[in-house]
This record gives C-alpha cells, structure tokens and sequence, in this order.
C-alpha cells in the first residue's frame, strides 16, 4: 500500500512540476473592485490548490472534534446505561433472595401429601386389623 502511495504522490508532484513550467503566462486576478495582482497561472493554480487543501484540512479536523465530543456524551450515556443496569442486577438478586426465603416457609407440598397418604393408609390398616 506505501508504493501505491507513493506512486501517487510522486505522480501528482511530477505532473504539477510539469504545469508549472508549461504555464508561465501572466494572470490577472480581481479579488475585490480596485485589488487585483498579477501573477503566473501556475503559482496561482498552486496558490488556490494549497487553499483548497488547507480548507479540507481544517473541515477533517473540526470533523474530527464534533466525532470526538459526540464519543464524549455517547461516553456518559453509556456510563449511566451500567450503571442502572448495575442497579437492576442488585434489585433482581433482592427480589430472588426474597423468594427463596419465603419458599422456604411455605410447608413443602411433596411431603404433606405423602404424609397424608401414609395417614390414610394406616387409618386403613387399624380398620381392618380391628
């Protein structure tokens, strides 16, 4: 990828070196009424090209700010996000705790029927052995 880099920049240099020389001529360019200067089509064409870049240059790195300060609250944004969620965990092993204890007072269900059952069975039995 570094010679493919490369290969373009030196590609760009040489074909702006050979503008350069090709255009010499004197330009006149007006930028308000009454200011106006005179300068080579190449040195102009450079001029609004190094312009040009040091405006693509400033849009990239004010891109980069606004990129940068959004990261910043999405940052606080999710920071809240864990920290509720942190808060639903505790809550949601509260509410188990809570359950677990109030299972464990309630008589368990298996055993009363069995119990029940062995009741009736031996209420049976004195029946009959009598």
């Amino acid at each position: 990828m570094r010679q493919i880099n490369f290969l373009l920049i030196f590609s760009f240099g040489l074909a702006t070196v050979m503008f350069t020389l090709e255009n010499t001529t004197a330009t006149t360019v007006h930028f308000l009424p009454g200011v106006s200067t005179t300068l080579p089509l190449a040195a102009l064409l450079l001029v609004v090209g190094g312009i040009g870049a040091t405006a693509a240059w400033i849009y990239a790195v004010w891109s980069g700010v606004v990129k940068k300060v959004e990261t910043l609250q999405n940052a606080g944004e999710v920071e809240a996000q864990q920290v509720r969620i942190t808060e639903l965990e505790n809550d949601l092993r509260r509410y188990r705790a809570t359950v677990d204890a109030q299972l464990g007072l309630l008589p368990a269900a298996g055993g009363s029927s069995a119990r029940s059952s062995e009741a009736e069975s031996e209420e049976g039995l004195s029946v009959v052995s009598d």
